[in-house]
C-alpha cells in the first residue's frame, strides 16, 4: 500500500461524514449562549428560582455535550 493509496483512503473516510451536524448543534449552542446573556443582562433576577436555574444549566450542559459529540463524530 503506497502513500498515495493511504492518503486517498483517508480523504474518502473524511468525506463520509458531513460537518452539518456539528454546524447546526454548534450554532444552537452559540444562539443559546447569546440568548441567556441578553436575558441575564436585561433581567436582574434571571432565572428567578432554583428550579429554573437548574433547568437553564441542564439545557446548557445538554447542548454542550451534543456539540462535543457532534465534533467527535464528524472527525472520526
Amino acid at each position: 500500500m503506497g502513500l498515495t493509496t493511504l492518503l486517498a483512503a483517508t480523504e474518502a473516510a473524511h468525506e463520509s461524514h458531513s460537518y452539518t451536524l456539528f454546524y447546526v448543534l454548534g450554532g444552537v449552542l452559540a444562539g443559546f449562549a447569546v440568548l441567556i446573556s441578553v436575558i441575564g443582562m436585561s433581567k436582574a433576577d434571571f432565572p428567578g428560582s432554583g428550579a429554573a436555574s437548574k433547568a437553564v444549566m441542564g439545557l446548557g450542559a445538554v447542548l454542550s455535550a451534543a456539540a462535543m459529540f457532534a465534533a467527535v463524530y464528524v472527525t472520526s
